[in-house]
């Protein structure tokens, strides 16, 4: 028996096509309808980029065989189309009861927004006063308070009259604390406002200050202003907005606010007082807030031992500066409905006291004073919720210093005098060569105020009068 050597055929080779059989695809390996072709391994060197030596003494090169991935393809009619099947009628709720809620959702969203921009009052504002000190000190409009009775807060400065302590300077008004005549304080001596005419308090204890040596009972030791528009400019419901750098000097209370023209409902705080910025001219370590802080507060009791001050009372801070290093406008918007307080803008709102229940009812205050004298509510009386702030008001601004009511707290930050002593102001003056220096560095010491305005509701709605 012969044999025949024979070489083993390899897929893809011209023998292995040639013996592929008849009903087998020559293209495809695999003989089927399925397997692709082949195609050249893209991962396969070149021939002609292979050494010689690599390729055999054989002068005939066989090609080098491909590899091939069999893969399987979904025949025709194979695949699954589910969104043809039958749909169980329940499953449209999947996406109707989603838009009912969105739909829902807009239109109480949409109901909300009409309703507050219905509800909201757009006043017009008439001017009442426009005053950038461009023409001086305008006296048809500002009035400069004298006194030294401390205005109620045992405050250290008497208020003058004159130039030293309230100028114009480089077109703004400036309101400058300065020392004490050394004389008045260190000899007995009497400072009377009455004698010239010139105390603007009919109390004779804001009018009337003495000096004692042997008591340490000592005058005023600090000269101040405080101005008002009580003359020229008042407002029942407005706006009203004063820029102003604030002072930087320990002890020193800067404050813009204002008063009732007329006390309608009793003494203060019956009457009411805004409050629409008070701050302090110590540096922002101090722990009550320094001039890096200031409030904004409404005052309204029927006694001062029942002022529910501290029911309408905010405090805002200063983002990275504080108030005394550039200029800010100090707003106030108030209506019949609400009253709130601002700081360069509107929408940077420091108190906001929606008047939308009576004032006395929000105050919760008791039957009876701490003598058991019944507390009459007076202001409910006038049907208004804003009551008592629903009177004229004028504004008014001034840099007070020290105190013995609590503004600057007892044993904090060096205070050098206690509320309680009866030497008080005699303490503070000993203590200059701690806090003077603080007045005179560049730039402090000072409030310099560029610009007032004050409009009047003017738009002639019922509700507003």
């Amino acid at each position: 028996m012969s044999t025949t050597a024979t070489t083993p055929m390899r897929p893809g080779t011209p023998e292995s096509r040639e013996n592929s059989g008849s009903s087998a695809n020559p293209v495809s390996p695999f003989g089927d309808e399925i397997t692709p072709a082949p195609r050249a391994n893209p991962f396969a060197s070149p021939l002609n980029s292979r050494p010689a030596s690599s390729l055999g003494s054989s002068s005939a090169v066989r090609p080098i065989p491909s590899r091939y991935f069999h893969s399987r393809r979904v025949r025709k009619g194979d695949v699954e189309k589910p969104w043809l099947a039958k749909k169980d009628p329940k499953e449209k709720w999947v996406t109707i009861i989603p838009l009912i809620g969105l739909a829902l959702g807009t239109a109480i969203a949409a109901f909300l927004v009409y309703d507050g921009i219905h509800s909201v009052v757009h006043h017009k504002y008439c001017p009442v006063l426009s005053d950038d000190f461009s023409g001086g000190f305008n006296t048809d409009v500002w009035t400069k308070e004298a006194e030294v009775g401390g205005f109620g807060n045992g405050e250290f400065e008497q208020t003058t009259l004159t130039d030293e302590n309230v100028f114009v300077q480089d077109g703004k008004l400036i309101i400058k604390p300065t020392l004490q005549d050394a004389k008045l304080i260190e000899t007995n001596n009497v400072i009377n406002l009455t004698s010239d005419g010139t105390c603007s308090s009919k109390v004779l204890s804001d009018c009337v200050s003495i000096t004692n040596v042997t008591t340490h009972q000592i005058i005023q030791p600090v000269k101040s202003g405080r101005i008002n528009t009580k003359k020229g400019a008042t407002i029942r419901y407005g706006r009203v907005e004063v820029t102003a750098k604030l002072p930087a000097g320990d002890w020193l209370w800067p404050a813009i606010w204002m008063l009732p023209v007329n006390a309608t409902y009793g003494p203060w705080p019956l009457s009411g007082e805004i409050d629409i910025m008070e701050s302090r001219g110590n540096n922002h370590t101090y722990p009550q807030g320094g001039n890096n802080i200031v409030s904004s507060a409404l005052h309204w009791g029927p006694d001062p031992a029942n002022d529910a001050w501290w029911r309408t009372n905010v405090k805002r801070s200063a983002l990275h500066t504080t108030y005394a290093a550039q200029e800010h406008k100090f707003g106030l918007e108030w209506s019949q409905k609400y009253l709130f307080t601002y700081i360069n803008s509107n929408l940077l709102q420091v108190l906001y006291t929606n008047f939308n229940q009576p004032l006395w009812k929000r105050g919760g205050f008791p039957a009876y004073d701490s003598n058991g004298t019944r507390l009459i509510d007076t202001w409910s009386q006038t049907g208004h919720a804003s009551t008592p702030f629903d009177q004229e008001f004028y504004l008014i601004i001034n840099v007070g210093v020290g105190g013995t009511n609590g503004w600057f707290q007892d044993g904090m930050a060096g205070k050098p005098w206690s509320d309680q002593s009866l030497t008080a102001k005699y303490d503070f003056w000993n203590a200059q060569k701690d806090w003077l220096p603080t007045w005179q560095a560049p730039g402090a010491g000072q409030m310099e105020i560029s610009k007032v305005d004050i409009w009047q509701q003017c738009d002639g709605d019922e509700s507003s009068t």
